[in-house]
């Protein structure tokens, strides 16, 4: 059961379980169904069942699960939360150091809070401006364009074609490759190691991680050795560019703040652009109906990919450190970490008309999918432009797109996407 066809059947269903029947009434509960299987193939009964007791739920003394729109969006505008960085770590796990996959993260700009940084995001933020994201539009459309061919071959005879390992993993890691500067002939390998990285996103317990540490070891080798190369012969490419900061020695960048986030923008950069292709492939396999309409225009390729980042987000949820204040009426403390439920959010009926229906027509848009305030995600323009570029070609080339076989999901709630979708192109 996928949640784009649970959820599409209106209110009266919102409040079923993953196995139907009643859901629980309880915060620690329902967070606890969340992590079962049934609860990640289909949070969004789960999340209206929270939203019933309140937009901003105590979880013990000191956790809160914020799910309402407005909340999270003040949350993460307001730079007295902050994300947890190296303090953080030292006071809630003490071995942190003995694990590879936490020494490179310490450096994340998604785990550092100011002044640091802005220092580290503005220099990698020089990569994504709008101009330069823009100017990648004819090289996506090529990339796209390619990628659809070998599927047209491989489909021809009506046999299946697996649409995540076919196209949504090959464009966005082909983009992102070419933004840093990775060879071609280096591409193929990522997937595995980026599918065992992200565990780091979803660890509840410490067994997977070995093979997360492993994941970053050969990453991080990685990374060096093509930096070698890229000082010895600097190419056009985000890496050359930032080796050449790094290597002034002035303060703007270290080498591991370098190398770190190169990990980080090549996992970052196609793991939830490859969710979002496949999402919005299920919600249009589920409604045929879009195919004709995004692909003649009468609804805009980009409104198509806001409803989808809105309806099944690719990233479902984050959190932060509190400080003394209120939120939502709740009291916080610095003490208090804050889980703040992005999909939950982008279902509230109080911000979406209608909001458990897919309306890619509406004017209550916004979704919350890539952050807010100084975290918000520094790739979303590139992955709204892949989006834009990929459905409208995807569907005017293969009208007849249908499933052709059980579509598998992943086994994980902060970034959801599909294992495998299986179709056909006849």
């Amino acid at each position: 059961m996928n949640a784009t066809t649970t959820a599409s059947t209106g209110p009266e269903t919102e409040t079923q379980g993953p196995a139907g029947g009643s859901p629980p009434i309880d915060a620690e509960q329902i967070l606890t169904a969340l992590g079962t299987p049934a609860g990640r193939a289909d949070p969004y009964p789960l999340y209206a069942a929270l939203r019933e007791l309140g937009d901003v739920v105590e979880l013990g003394p000191q956790v809160v699960l914020v799910v309402g729109y407005d909340n999270i969006n003040a949350v993460l505008r307001d730079p007295g939360f902050l994300v947890s960085d190296e303090a953080a770590f030292d006071q809630g796990f003490p071995g942190w150091r003995d694990h590879p996959v936490f020494v490179q993260s310490v450096d994340w700009i998604l785990n550092i809070n100011a002044p640091r940084h802005g220092r580290i995001r503005s220099l990698l933020a020089k990569t994504f401006t709008a101009r330069r994201v823009a100017g990648m539009r004819p090289a996506i459309e090529a990339m796209a364009d390619e990628l659809l061919d070998a599927i047209a071959d491989h489909g021809a005879d009506g046999s299946a074609v697996e649409f995540m390992q076919e196209f949504a993993y090959r464009l966005p890691v082909t983009v992102i490759c070419e933004l840093i500067g990775i060879p071609e002939s280096d591409r193929a390998g990522f997937r595995p190691l980026a599918r065992d990285l992200t565990g780091i996103f979803e660890l509840q317990d410490i067994a997977p991680l070995p093979r997360i540490n492993a994941a970053a070891v050969e990453l991080h080798s990685y990374f060096t050795d093509l930096a070698a190369c890229r000082r010895s012969d600097p190419r056009d490419d985000l890496l050359s560019d930032l080796l050449a900061i790094s290597d002034a020695a002035d303060g703007r960048l270290t080498d591991a703040e370098l190398l770190h986030n190169m990990t980080l923008l090549l996992v970052a950069g196609f793991e939830t652009t490859t969710n979002l292709l496949g999402n919005g492939l299920q919600i249009v396999l589920d409604r045929p109906e879009y195919v004709e309409s995004v692909r003649v225009g009468s609804v805009p390729a980009a409104a198509f990919v806001e409803e989808v980042l809105r309806f099944d987000s690719p990233v479902q949820l984050t959190s932060r450190r509190c400080y003394d204040t209120t939120v939502g009426g709740v009291h916080v403390s610095g003490q208090t970490e804050a889980m703040l439920l992005l999909g939950a959010g982008n279902r509230d009926p109080r911000r979406f008309a209608d909001a458990q229906s897919f309306d890619p027509s509406r004017h209550d848009g916004g979704p919350l999918s890539f952050g807010g305030g100084a975290h918000f995600c520094i790739g979303a323009a590139l992955a709204r432009l892949e989006g834009a570029v990929a459905f409208p070609r995807l569907f005017s080339r293969f009208p007849k797109i249908a499933p052709a076989g059980e579509p598998t999901r992943r086994d994980t709630l902060l970034l959801r996407g599909f294992d495998a979708l299986p179709v056909s192109v006849v």
